[in-house]
């Protein structure tokens, strides 16, 4: 047996079982995102609120893949959307929240979606989004709080869909994840941290935004990447992890930013992609067998469209959202 097999058989990962689904189930997929968040009064609804904007852009994100997602009620996602907006400028999980990056940047991918960007105040936006940058280039996710990768993505990812990246400093804030890129390719949330599938998706999103992905080795990048992928198919975030569906876009878009999409085995992918589809309910959980979930049936649905799978509406790499979405916004 050489290393190699040793190395695969040692290594961290779930089984495939054979009555895994084996094709996409996507009309169960748009009947099950489209059942999120009707019975307002259900203790899983009202325990996720503080996931309510995330939520809209991930059942909205995972629709318009599928090419439906005119089947939503838009007055209604636009109205939560607008009462979200807090003094600050800043966009809140929902009403009577405080304002965090990460939710201001969901609202502002749902209104691209829905062409509808005039609902909100753009400069207040941007004078929040502003706001956050620290003097090292960094971003906090909301004044005060922690500073992270994550956040540098968010921040400029908002901007420039309100094409106003100029308003903070650029240069700063790409010498700051420049600083979070380790020895083995990958990045970490802050200098000196732990590298992370995620991070790498966000500093990579900062570079290709900023148009300076060439600042990195990206073939060290692609091979610490290209690593995540375990025998079952899936991938990883982390070495020794388990894979997880969530991974099949982290991963893989990092890999379509830098161009090295082909480094990884698309067919063994797509099998555990669909695996973790529920043939019953609809939507995608993080490993087969598992519960589902909008975040997963995003991110899944996502994965299989970088990949060209059949029946989904191309993805950008960037921003996670169709590339007729993006429009002029796109980079891929």
């Amino acid at each position: 047996m050489s290393l190699a097999s040793i190395w695969n058989l040692a290594r961290r990962d779930v089984p495939i079982p054979c009555n895994a689904p084996k094709e996409l189930l996507k009309e169960k997929h748009v009947e099950f995102i489209l059942k999120c968040g009707q019975d307002k009064q259900s203790y899983e609804y009202i325990m996720s609120e503080y996931l309510r904007m995330s939520g809209m852009y991930w059942c909205l994100a995972a629709l318009d893949v599928m090419g439906k997602v005119d089947e939503t009620d838009k007055e209604e996602i636009l109205r939560i959307i607008k009462a979200c907006q807090n003094e600050d400028g800043g966009i809140a999980a929902a009403e009577q929240h405080d304002s965090h990056i990460l939710h201001t940047l969901c609202a502002v991918q749902v209104l691209t979606i829905l062409n509808r960007l005039d609902i909100i105040d753009v400069d207040a936006v941007v004078n929040y989004t502003k706001g956050l940058q620290n003097e090292d280039g960094s971003f906090c996710g909301e004044k005060g709080n922690e500073i992270d990768t994550r956040f540098s993505l968010c921040a400029l990812a908002t901007l420039h869909f309100l094409d106003r990246l100029d308003e903070v400093n650029v240069e700063k804030a790409i010498d700051y994840v420049l600083s979070c890129y380790n020895f083995d390719g990958g990045f970490g949330t802050r200098p000196g941290s732990e590298s992370h599938a995620g991070q790498v998706y966000c500093c990579l999103g900062v570079l290709a935004i900023t148009g300076c992905l060439e600042k990195i080795d990206v073939y060290r990048t692609g091979e610490w990447l290209a690593e995540r992928q375990c025998p079952s198919g899936g991938l990883c975030g982390r070495p020794e992890k388990l894979p997880d569906v969530c991974y099949s876009w982290w991963v893989l878009a990092s890999l379509a930013m830098i161009d090295k999409l082909h480094w990884i085995n698309r067919d063994s992918m797509i099998k555990f992609i669909l695996a973790c589809q529920d043939d019953e309910t609809g939507g995608f959980a993080d490993r087969p067998g598992d519960m589902p979930d909008p975040f997963h049936t995003v991110f899944g649905l996502s994965g299989l469209s970088l990949l060209k799978f059949e029946g989904l509406e191309p993805v950008d790499p960037v921003f996670c959202m169709t590339k007729k979405a993006v429009g002029r916004f796109g980079f891929m």
